[in-house]
């Protein structure tokens, strides 16, 4: 299992941008979740069984209509999280 950690700057809050990556998100055989921070970045995390599937998914954020939103994007490889299921927004 591969798993990636994302931080997304840019307007990436107040323009769906979760909403729509949970959408995207289920196109793809991939778990996770996806949240706004404090500082006005959205956070995310998806792990996959296969490493091609994950990175298609984050491809496809970035050429969706989401990505004229994105000025940067922060991604680390980062260990998988045993029993996560589905993917989803995490609102704090």
């Amino acid at each position: 299992m591969t798993a990636r950690h994302v931080y997304f700057s840019g307007r990436v809050q107040g323009v769906g941008f979760r909403y729509s990556t949970k959408q995207i998100a289920s196109g793809f055989d991939v778990t996770g979740w996806v949240k706004n921070l404090p500082d006005g970045r959205v956070e995310l995390f998806a792990q996959a069984f296969d490493t091609d599937e994950l990175d298609a998914f984050l491809e496809d954020i970035q050429q969706s209509s989401l990505g004229s939103h994105i000025k940067e994007r922060e991604v680390s490889t980062v260990p998988a999280q045993a029993g996560l299921r589905g993917f989803g927004i995490v609102r704090e």
